[in-house]
């Protein structure tokens, strides 16, 4: 019996390989040293040695400070991040509906970029 491809199914997926690529894009044009980890159940892209933002499944997310926070909700596609069932302050999410655009991909990575040198280092593990 024949096999049919289809496409990738993403909630099966840990992250959008697309989006990831995209994002290393922007850092590199960017000139941001960085670097890739696999956490929180997606992609990461730690920035001096800190989570600035990353890929799950086919969202971004961002670490954009809680400053800005209440602001950042009510942009297209972001909304609450919440990994444990309860929203963590400074950390959305942004669904693709709000990444289609280069530059609304740009604004927030900027906006993570500019929060990066305040966000404190989570302590490491032993």
């Amino acid at each position: 019996m024949p096999t049919t491809l289809s496409k990738p199914n993403l909630s099966n997926m840990a992250y959008d390989d697309f989006l990831a690529e995209r994002i290393k894009t922007l850092l590199m044009e960017k000139q941001v040293p960085f670097e890739e980890k696999k956490m929180m159940g997606g992609l990461c892209y730690m920035v001096d040695g800190k989570m600035c933002l990353g890929v799950s499944k086919d969202k971004l997310m961002a670490r954009i400070g809680p400053e800005i926070y209440d602001e950042a909700l009510s942009k297209k596609g972001c909304r609450e991040m919440d990994f444990t069932g309860r929203s963590m302050k400074g950390f959305v999410f942004v669904e693709p509906e709000g990444l289609d655009m280069e530059k609304d991909l740009e604004y927030w990575v900027q906006l993570c970029l500019d929060y990066n040198p305040e966000a404190t280092s989570s302590k490491k593990r032993k």
